[in-house]
C-alpha cells in the first residue's frame, strides 16, 4: 500500500508518504512532464525527504496510474477560452441553421510525393526496407467536409491563394446548387481572410466562419488528411509524379466514398479541448 512505511526491499527508505503527500505529488506530476525517473526521485527527496530507488519509483508510478509515453503535441499559442467560445458558437450554428444550409469545414493541404516513412507492423527481429524518394512534387488541394453526410469536395490547383479560393467557391455552389446559403468554417490563413476571398464568398451566398488561431483540433478535415496519408502515402514509394497524383485523386473519388461512413468515429465534431500549455 502507498501509505505503508517504505523499506529498502520495496525500493524506498524509512520515510513515509501519507495520502495528502501522495495527492500533492500526483497533482505535480500531472502538471510537470519528467523525462527521467531519477528527476522524480530527486523532487520527492527534496520536498518530502523520502528516497526511492529507480525500480521502486517506477513501480510507484505504475501503481498510481502513470505510464511512460510520448506527450501529445499541442500548439503553444492555443487559447482555451477562445476555443470554448468557438465551440459554443458552432453548437448554436448547428441548432439554428436551416436544414437546407450545409455547414462545411474547409482547409488546404499539400501532400508530397516524398516517401512518408512511418510505423507499421513488422515481424520481430527483422527489418523491412522501404524504397524512398525525396521528390518535392506535390499537389495543392482545397477541401470541404460535410460532417452530416461525410461528403468531401476537393479541388486541385497550381497554388493556393485568394484566386484559388474564388474558384473553389464555385465548386461549392455547384455541389449545393439549391442551398440558399453555405456555411464554411476555415482557419485564419491569409488567403482565407483576404478581402478578395470574403467578397467572393459574399457574392456566392457563402458565409465564412473562422476558427480561433492555432486551433487545428477544431477542424475535423485535418483528421481526413491523416486518413488520406494512411491510405495513400504512408510507407509508399511512387514511381512517377503521374502515379502519385492518380493515387491521391483516387482516394477522394473512389476510396473515401467507400470508407466515409465507417470513419465517423475518427472524423467528427467531438472536439479535443486544449488546456493552456504556457504558464501565466
Amino acid at each position: 500500500m502507498a501509505d505503508k512505511k517504505l523499506t529498502l526491499s520495496s525500493g524506498g527508505s524509512t520515510g513515509k508518504l501519507n495520502q495528502t503527500q501522495i495527492a500533492e505529488i500526483k497533482e505535480h506530476l500531472e502538471a510537470t512532464t519528467y523525462l527521467k525517473v531519477t528527476d522524480i526521485i530527486a523532487y520527492i527527496q527534496k520536498n518530502y525527504a523520502v528516497t526511492y530507488t529507480v525500480q521502486g519509483m517506477t513501480s510507484w508510478m505504475h501503481n498510481h496510474g502513470f505510464s511512460y509515453k510520448k506527450p501529445k503535441a499541442t500548439p503553444a499559442k492555443a487559447d482555451p477560452v477562445k476555443q470554448e467560445v468557438f465551440i459554443e458558437f458552432y453548437e448554436k450554428l448547428l441548432t439554428e441553421t436551416p436544414e437546407d444550409e450545409p455547414i462545411l469545414f474547409g482547409d488546404g493541404v499539400h501532400p508530397t510525393m516524398a516517401t512518408k516513412v512511418t510505423y507499421g507492423w513488422i515481424r520481430t527481429g527483422t527489418s523491412k526496407p522501404i524504397a524512398t524518394t525525396a521528390s518535392r512534387t506535390r499537389m495543392n488541394l482545397v477541401g470541404a467536409l460535410n460532417l452530416e453526410t461525410m461528403h468531401v469536395i476537393t479541388g486541385s490547383y497550381d497554388t493556393i491563394d485568394s484566386a484559388t479560393m474564388v474558384k473553389f467557391f464555385d465548386l461549392l455552389k455547384k455541389a449545393y446548387p439549391k442551398a440558399p446559403k453555405i456555411h464554411l468554417i476555415l482557419d485564419r490563413g491569409p488567403y482565407n481572410i483576404s478581402h478578395v476571398t470574403r467578397e467572393a464568398a459574399r457574392k456566392r451566398g457563402i458565409e465564412l466562419h473562422y476558427l480561433p488561431p492555432y486551433s487545428p483540433n477544431l477542424n475535423p478535415i485535418e483528421r481526413l488528411w491523416k486518413v488520406m496519408n494512411e491510405n495513400v502515402r504512408n510507407n509508399r514509394f511512387f514511381k512517377s509524379a503521374k502515379e502519385f497524383r492518380k493515387e491521391i485523386t483516387n482516394f477522394f473519388e473512389v476510396t473515401w466514398p467507400k470508407i466515409a461512413m465507417s470513419s465517423i468515429d475518427r472524423i467528427n465534431d467531438n472536439f479535443q479541448r486544449f488546456s493552456s500549455t504556457l504558464s501565466t
